[in-house]
């Protein structure tokens, strides 16, 4: 797969599915109550241990389509740094569903009283605070990676001054 709907792939794959996966870590980790309830936070991050993979099988596809540049270098080189930020988000997913689950097992869910054999408080805490640095920093990273990116893209292809509109299009009043 390397568009959709006549857009770059990867770019479709990452930026969305990489923040939600983030978001709903966090929100699985602080709110007991959608700890409780939810399993698409740990879909969605596992989701994204597929679409980053995805995603940069789609970029050396575009990669090897556009002129080579140093923004371009720049680009595929932050785009390497993303995976390690989703395993993150992955294995904080997996590890709240399973303690959730293994609590909820024992009789007593996470949400009401936390199961000293799968940690207490400071777990949840712990937790917490893992899952809100993992997930700013996947965020970040694919800011990070998509601004690069766009660079990269238009660089060379505009200019500060105004261009004549194409033949047959008619120009803007300003």
């Amino acid at each position: 797969m390397t568009t959709i709907g006549g857009l770059p792939a990867h770019i479709l794959l990452v930026h969305a599915v990489v923040p939600l996966a983030g978001l709903l870590v966090v929100l699985v980790t602080t709110w007991p109550a959608a700890r409780a309830r939810l399993t698409l936070p740990t879909v969605v991050a596992v989701g994204s241990l597929v679409a980053v993979p995805l995603a940069t099988s789609a970029g050396e596809w575009l990669e090897h389509r556009v002129p080579r540049t140093a923004l371009l270098s720049a680009h595929t080189a932050l785009g390497d740094t993303l995976l390690p930020w989703v395993v993150g988000l992955a294995v904080l997913a997996v590890a709240v569903q399973v303690r959730e689950w293994h609590a909820a097992r024992a009789g007593r869910g996470t949400h009401a009283v936390p199961s000293a054999r799968w940690g207490g408080r400071g777990v949840s805490v712990a937790l917490a605070v893992v899952a809100l640095v993992v997930a700013v920093g996947s965020v970040i990273t694919v800011y990070e990676i998509g601004d690069s990116g766009s660079r990269a893209a238009r660089t060379g292809r505009f200019t500060d001054e105004s261009q004549p509109a194409a033949p047959g299009v008619a120009e803007r009043p300003s």
